[in-house]
């Protein structure tokens, strides 16, 4: 007769690290109801625990990779939790406070979308070559394309932006009008960040 599974069993093949990769998802998660929350209340308060989140997340995700390489375990699973959590924390997050934060034109939306959809693309290329890229070692020698976290460099700007009430209509650069429809062209940062993301530029990986 074959074993019944044990409760849990899942959870008892999570590593260390595996821990780890799930807060940076639970950052990003709750950065999502962050943003949701200001959407409710216009309180800017809600934008600044958002941002905080986020970079929170990227704690955790650099200590995932520390600690799977200080106990030398590391798993499929593994790799495809950190690329989950990524897209969510890097992902999603930064493009919802993007919207919150007034990027709502159609072509904002269009733009936020296309940076969504390269850091989906770009932790899916990572994971089916990360094998190749790693020489046949336990580590990846260079990245190809930006590594998602760099949103955090658009969490920055959004942060500074809200902390100067700079948001909604606001929002820095104004608004232009193509065609009876709207872009804020700070949006086009978005646009910058995914296109380096799917780009084969190598980026050396400290």
């Amino acid at each position: 007769m074959m074993n019944k599974p044990k409760p849990f069993a899942m959870i008892r093949e999570f590593h260390l690290a595996d821990w780890f990769t799930l807060g940076n998802a639970v950052c990003g998660t709750g950065a999502l109801f962050a943003v949701m929350s200001y959407l409710q209340l216009s309180d800017p308060l809600h934008l600044h625990f958002a941002s905080g989140l986020i970079f929170i997340a990227l704690v955790f995700d650099i200590l995932d990779g520390r600690i799977a390489r200080w106990r030398q375990k590391s798993s499929a699973l593994g790799r495809e939790l950190d690329s989950l959590a990524d897209v969510i924390s890097f992902g999603v997050a930064p493009a919802v406070m993007g919207y919150a934060c007034g990027m709502q034109g159609l072509y904002d939306r269009i733009i936020l979308v296309f940076f969504v959809a390269c850091g989906v693309s770009r932790l899916a290329r990572y994971n089916i070559t990360a094998e190749t890229l790693s020489a046949g070692g336990d580590k990846v020698k260079y990245f190809e394309g930006t590594p998602i976290p760099t949103s955090l460099l658009l969490i920055l700007v959004l942060t500074i932006a809200v902390s100067q009430g700079a948001i909604g209509s606001q929002l820095w650069f104004g608004t232009v009008t193509l065609l009876g429809f709207h872009l804020h062209p700070l949006a086009l940062m978005f646009a910058v960040s995914g296109s380096l993301m799917i780009s084969r530029i190598r980026i050396p990986k400290l």
